[in-house]
């Protein structure tokens, strides 16, 4: 905002009607008499030039010079400048009755401040200019003209829409390029999801066979092509062990041994009589009990 000052010359006037003393045209501070000399009035006290540049004067902010009466004074939050002073600093053009910004104590131009300061579009990588709409997506930036369908090229806008690495889809765009359909609901899979047997499920869609748990955080078996929790699969399909009647599910790597129709956990495989372990080992069968060499030497094996 510039300030101004009215600055007088004072003389007699042929027809005043009142006689003044000439105390009264005399500088308020150097007392040096004004009549036929400028003046600045200052709360209702008159000043020669000279004194009042030099009590009242603003400091300008660029060049550290007064500003005097006679100098337009360019006022900014309380700071000051002389008109031709009043630039960009960057660009160094003049801002006086120039749109301007102020970041870090500094004045720039708009054009200086975009370039430094606005964020630039993520796809066409100019700036986006301040007041202009953006669209703000993952950290980065877009022009609302620029930030569209990578497929139909229509603005995304606030609708859905889902990201790849080459760029942002819109929902049915997506669908028809790269979704895969859930194999028990056939609707799109957008994100995550079960894959088995070369097919996919929803993650919410994957349960299992028996008794419809879901089945995406759990540990599963297959059968015939079907996915079955261990409940359901102990219960319906699994073997039981000779030794514990527990079932046998081979799960992460178990081994256990099987004998014609009989199998038994690797832990459960011991000799009937002394409990010694007999896998790796030779051992003779009696009826359902089996024994190591030395326990059925006596007995009447089947082996």
């Amino acid at each position: 905002m510039p300030l101004s000052y009215e600055i007088y010359s004072a003389k007699h006037s042929k027809n005043d009607q009142t006689k003044m003393t000439t105390a009264q045209f005399d500088c308020q501070y150097c007392t040096a008499s004004l009549l036929g000399k400028k003046y600045v009035l200052k709360d209702d006290n008159a000043y020669c030039v000279s004194c009042y540049d030099r009590i009242f004067s603003n400091y300008c902010e660029e060049c550290k010079e007064p500003i005097e009466s006679d100098s337009k004074d360019l006022c900014y939050k309380q700071k000051h400048w002389h008109e031709g002073c009043f630039k960009c600093t960057k660009c160094k053009h003049s801002l006086v009755e120039k749109p301007f910004a102020a970041k870090d104590e500094r004045l720039l131009c708009t054009e200086c401040y975009s370039n430094e300061c606005s964020s630039k579009c993520f796809k066409c990588k100019r700036t986006i200019m301040p007041g202009s709409r953006k669209m703000e997506f993952k950290g980065n930036y877009w022009h609302e003209t620029c930030f569209v369908c990578e497929l139909c090229l229509q603005p995304i806008g606030t609708k859905p829409l889902i990201s790849k690495e080459n760029g942002n889809y819109c929902l049915p765009c997506f669908e028809k390029k790269f979704a895969h359909y859930c194999n028990f609901c056939n609707k799109v899979i957008s994100s995550g999801g079960i894959m088995f047997h070369d097919q996919q499920w929803h993650r919410e869609c994957f349960l299992c066979s028996g008794c419809r748990k879901e089945l995406c955080e759990e540990e599963f078996m297959s059968k015939d092509d079907y996915p079955f929790c261990m409940d359901c699969y102990n219960h319906l399909y699994a073997k039981r062990c000779a030794a514990c009647t527990k079932p046998i599910t081979g799960l992460r790597g178990a081994k256990f041994i099987c004998f014609q129709d009989r199998q038994w956990h690797s832990e459960c495989f011991n000799c009937g009589k002394c409990a010694i372990s007999l896998v790796g080992e030779g051992f003779l069968t009696q009826s359902t009990e089996i024994f190591c060499r030395k326990c059925g030497s006596g007995v009447d094996t089947d082996i």
